[in-house]
Parts: structure tokens; sequence; C-alpha cells
């Protein structure tokens, strides 16, 4: 070959590997922004009033932003989820409480045909929010014991017979410090509504039943018994945060007892820098644990499940808002300096009937609540 075809092959394969370059490198910034793009689209996501403050946080949005995942949030019931589950119309994931309404929304996911993943990175247990005085008039009737200063362990069994034996706090022995004809009651939200009433509705049905209820029959005979502990107690707040809002606000003479997620008391007290005078903790024995399920539907949202589970960051702004993780020494520190006294060590907890069955019992429920 020739200088002169030598170098017009050279020159041609400079020319393509040139061109190719050219193309790359034209196409590079492309399918960044591209990514950009992806990366900045917000995920979009059904969650529970639980948490949704914690989606407000700053420091969350932030530590979300930095892992390119933003999203954008609605709050709604956790039990009109399921519904929300659409072909071509379902959010990225779906945040609700407690396992009940997550096992509907996975199963509603199953039948549309809609794949899904499941994440627990935070949960709490259910309580009674009191007051001393109310604290000793149970513990002199042998139905609550102290624990430790400030925290008391309520035989359940013995509060919801009590309870369904229409007692009065003036009909109770050693009295006199809430000596009012009221009747003795559990203040709970609206069990046709709130997922925290439904929870209520499960403890108290282990209660009378001995075992959690797995059938039928035992599930709607318990609900018809059990009814009438919150058809009495007359209105009812639709979320758990009015429930507790009134205990703090109105105190003793209108909520002696207030049925809410302990994670709103240790909120509240990291957040105020400690509780009000006279407040204190009943745990049920045994009681019943709220987790909170995150339901991923598509890629992107089980990276944010991945993310909420695990980052230390996001784990400790859980515990800021209340919440327990699963390193429970750091759940007891960040608690320690507020002086509120909680029990660290849950050691009997139940779980609650299928959804099938709870759902039996609430209608049930609401069945009797209007008549």
């Amino acid at each position: 070959m020739n200088k002169t075809a030598r170098l017009l092959v050279t020159l041609a394969l400079l020319g393509g590997f040139g061109g190719a370059l050219w193309f790359s490198l034209r196409g590079h910034p492309a399918q960044q922004a591209a990514a950009e793009t992806v990366a900045a689209t917000e995920l979009s996501g059904l969650i529970a009033v639980d948490v949704e403050d914690f989606f407000k946080n700053p420091r969350v949005v932030q530590v979300l932003a930095a892992h390119r995942l933003p999203v954008q949030v609605t709050r709604i019931g956790s039990r009109d989820m399921a519904a929300r589950v659409l072909p071509g119309a379902t959010p990225d994931f779906f945040f609700p409480s407690g396992v009940v309404a997550a096992t509907q929304v996975t199963e509603a996911g199953r039948k549309a045909g809609i794949a899904t993943a499941s994440y627990s990175p935070f949960h709490t247990p259910l309580v009674i929010a009191s007051w001393e005085p109310i604290a000793k008039i149970l513990v002199d009737n042998g139905i609550a014991r102290p624990l430790q200063p400030q925290v008391y362990g309520v035989d359940m069994d013995k509060l919801t017979q009590l309870m369904l034996a229409r007692k009065r706090w003036k009909d109770l022995k050693h009295s006199a410090a809430y000596d009012v004809s009221r009747s003795v009651l559990v203040s709970t939200t609206d069990v046709r509504r709130s997922n925290s009433a439904a929870m209520f509705l499960a403890l108290a049905s282990n209660a009378v039943n001995g075992e959690t209820v797995s059938d039928r029959d035992t599930a709607r005979r318990t609900a018809l018994r059990l009814a009438e502990l919150f058809k009495r107690q007359g209105y009812q707040e639709n979320y758990v945060n009015g429930n507790f809002e009134d205990y703090v606000s109105q105190g003793i003479g209108k909520t002696p007892l207030a049925w809410i997620y302990e994670n709103q008391i240790v909120g509240h007290a990291l957040a105020k820098g400690g509780i009000g005078g006279g407040m204190v903790l009943l745990y049920p024995q045994p009681t019943i644990t709220n987790k909170l399920v995150f339901v991923a539907t598509s890629e992107r949202a089980k990276t944010l499940g991945a993310l909420l589970s695990n980052d230390a960051e996001l784990q400790g702004i859980a515990l800021q808002h209340g919440f327990r993780i699963a390193d429970a020494e750091r759940f007891a520190k960040a608690v320690q300096p507020t002086g509120l006294a909680v029990e660290t060590r849950l050691t009997q907890v139940v779980d609650p009937p299928s959804f099938e069955l709870m759902a039996e019992m609430i209608d049930v429920v609401t069945k009797e609540m209007g008549q």
C-alpha cells in the first residue's frame, strides 16, 4: 500500500473514531439529564396521620433530597388505602398505621397484579395516658401495679371487666381523689375510622376471649359484647391526635384514661422538654404494638423503604417523633432527658386478629353504634 492509500485509511479511521466519540459525548449529557429528571421526580405516597409530621420534618426532606428520593405525600385513613391500589393509578408507596391495614394493601396489590414490598422502619406500643391519682385508685383496686415511678402496668382483663360491669369511679375503693359519677371507660377514637381504636378493640377482645380471636363466630360474639365500650363514650375523635390533645389540654376532668400511641406522648415530651405535672403512663398487660408498615409499589420506593429502615439519621429523626426503632437502647437514651418515664422492655405483647376478623368485628361494632 502506497503512502497516499495509507494516509486515506488513517484519516478514515480517525474520522470514524472521532464521529463515534462525538456521538458518545453528545449523548452523555442527555442520558445524564434523563437520569437527573428521574431522580428529581417526586415519589407519590399515601400516609397515615401517624407519620405526617415525620415527613414534614425539614431534616427528613433534606435527607431524602440528598438521596434523590423526594416525596409528595397525602394523608388519608389507613383503612381507605387498599381501595387506592389501582392498575395504572397506584401511588409509589403506602405508609399505613398497623399491620392489618398494610396487609389489606398488599392483598389488594396481589389481586391487582401489582408487586409490593414491605418494610417496618419503626413502631410504637399502645398505652393509656393517665394521671397519678387515677393510677393510684386502680392500684388500690387491684387493677394496676407500679412498675417504676410514673409507670404502671394495668391488667387488661380486669380493666375490661370493670368497664363492662359499668362501674363508676365513685364506686371504687379509695376513690376520694376522683369520686365522680362518670363511668370507668378508656377514651378512644372512633373505631369506624381510626386504627388506634381498632387496636383497642383487638386488645379488649383478647382480654375477654383469653387469647387472640381466631374464628368468625368468636369475632362476632366478642364484638357484640365489647361494642358498648365504644358506644357509651359519646362523641369520639376520628384521629388519635384529637384524643391526645384532649388529654394534654383538658386534663383529668375530660380524659382520665386516654388510649394513645406511646410515640405521641414521647414526641410531646421531647418537643416540650418534659411533661405536665401528674401525667403517667399505664402499659396494658398484655399490650399490643402498632407497626408502621411502609409498602412500596415501585423500585424507587423500595429504595426509600430500605433507607427509612437503615439510615441512621432518619432513624434518629423517628426517635425525635417518639417512635421506637430496632435499637432499644438508643430509644431509652433519647427519652431519658425529658423526665418522662417509659417501660423500655415490653415482655407481654399480643398480635391482633387477622385483618378479615378485625374487619368483621369493626363491622359488628359499627352496626351496634348506629342503633
